[in-house]
């Protein structure tokens, strides 16, 4: 991976970042590297802490999904990731500007069991946090094969 300011202005080309502009979100395929995600998914494996602290969120049909949630980046394989130059540098250039880290949250799916995330808006979270403009973005790192069968993202 490059270094410095010039490749912080290059992360993003101007095809995807007006793509965003245009559609509201963008994919970002391998932004982080194979070798990249096994160190965060071997970390989510065996963090006993994150999993100890998760809580359990209920879908309409009665189904649990786990989540781990935390406010602030610390000096872990998390927040290496949250605060890294690629994930900042490529928001920047979406949001025109500085971003900050507003949450952090890990989802813990297991395998053919556990509950949906709904669709939602997370702006309307933002705003009774007293985030009153729209001016966030939401970064997913897929650390676990995801695709139909074990409940990918779906976008709309």
């Amino acid at each position: 991976r490059g270094q410095g300011e010039a490749y912080l202005d290059t992360m993003l080309s101007a095809e995807e970042i007006a793509r965003y502009h245009e559609d509201g979100y963008l994919f970002k395929r391998q932004m982080f590297d194979a070798e990249e995600c096994a160190v965060l998914f071997d970390a989510a494996k065996s963090d006993r802490e994150m999993k100890e602290h998760a809580v359990n969120r209920n879908d309409a049909s009665g189904g649990v999904t786990k989540l781990s949630v935390w406010n602030h980046p610390v000096d872990d394989v998390y927040g290496m990731f949250s605060r890294s130059e690629m994930l900042t540098g490529c928001a920047e250039q979406l949001l025109d500007g500085e971003v900050y880290h507003y949450h952090s949250k890990i989802m813990l799916k297991e395998p053919l069991v556990g509950g949906a995330w709904e669709w939602h808006q997370d702006y309307g979270y933002w705003y009774m946090n007293g985030c009153l403009f729209p001016d966030m973005g939401t970064a997913f790192i897929a650390i676990d094969r995801c695709d139909e069968e074990n409940g990918c993202l779906e976008v709309r």
